[in-house]
């Protein structure tokens, strides 16, 4: 039987070919043999790819560095996020401005056959609908998209640089993207084909808007975190979520018209008091005496924070096969 010289380990020597037989290629000993699988591997030279080896694991040798790589990696996981709703960015865009508009004629509709615009700040009465109907669905919309975002289980941890943080903070800015663009493309065209809007502290009115998308984002993540162990329960209370503040974020009323016993079903939930404070930015008439600003933040905060620290716990102990076992 034939070898190839230097890969018969168990044979030491063979006896000699006979006349007229094919030569055989004599096997050294099991000592060089071993020697020369020991070599092999350093005789391989290692192909290289733009001036790294292809086993070369990258690190990052400074913190600078680490957060490029960061923000490298949680902008294209953002437009990965992007891309899920519909492929083309467009239509995906106007599908969110036209559930917008949807929401702001409803709410005009039913305050107006409802007889509910004398209660309405003086102004422009559609900019007073659109001014919680946007807060409404920056907050929804982002609850929504963290809540759902690539867990602990999902094939994009299988990548290397992916991991829930990353998954969340993609998820918010996705959302947070897709709400600022509608919301300036429909004051744009209200602007100029119906009334020129005016806002009294434009600044003020934005920073509600992010407050009331921090607070979406902070709620997500309490969603997300209980998803791996409760999910009919997170989905039923996502939805009960979106359901109640329908009526409970106050869009259609403001907190000064309202009495006490009616004001105390309603000031428990930090979205309430982000649109109230958000109107009084936007309408240079009103001041909201029973809101804050403060109230939302530290929830939000101390929401995001129990999040975490229940995504974390999470991401220890659960199991693909929980879903499977469902």
């Amino acid at each position: 039987m034939w070898f190839p010289e230097g890969r018969n380990p168990m044979a030491c020597s063979l006896p000699a070919p006979k006349r007229g037989a094919v030569d055989y290629i004599i096997s050294p000993t099991y000592d060089v043999w071993v020697k020369e699988r020991q070599d092999f591997p350093a005789r391989i030279s290692p192909r290289r790819v733009k001036g790294r080896t292809m086993f070369e694991v990258k690190v990052n040798r400074t913190r600078l560095g680490a957060a490029i790589s960061m923000m490298s990696v949680i902008y294209h996981a953002t437009v990965y996020d992007l891309r899920k709703t519909h492929p083309n960015a467009l239509i995906g865009l106007m599908i969110n401005i036209f559930q917008s508009l949807m929401m702001v004629a409803v709410f005009y509709v039913m305050m107006s056959v409802l007889g509910l615009r004398s209660s309405a700040l003086r102004g422009d009465f559609l900019l007073y609908i659109m001014s919680g109907v946007f807060i409404f669905m920056a907050n929804i919309k982002t609850m929504k998209a963290v809540s759902s975002a690539a867990g602990p289980t999902s094939s994009m941890m299988l990548h290397g640089p992916m991991n829930t943080l990353v998954s969340i903070i993609a998820a918010a800015l996705g959302a947070l993207y897709v709400q600022i663009l509608s919301i300036i493309v429909i004051l744009i065209i209200y602007s100029l084909a119906v009334n020129p809007v005016e806002i009294h502290d434009p600044a003020g009115a934005s920073m509600m808007l992010f407050l009331g998308w921090f607070n979406g984002v902070s709620v997500g993540i309490v969603f997300m975190a209980l998803k791996p162990w409760f999910p009919q329960f997170t989905a039923m209370a996502s939805m009960f979520y979106m359901r109640v503040n329908m009526f409970a974020s106050g869009k259609m009323f403001v907190a000064n018209t309202l009495p006490f016993f009616m004001l105390a079903l309603f000031s428990w939930n930090p979205l309430f008091h982000i649109i109230d404070q958000a109107r009084g930015f936007a309408f240079i008439n009103y001041f909201p005496h029973y809101s804050s600003w403060q109230y939302p933040l530290i929830v939000s905060i101390v929401l995001t924070f129990l999040g975490m620290m229940g995504d974390s716990y999470s991401r220890k102990y659960v199991s693909a096969s929980w879903d499977a076992r469902r």
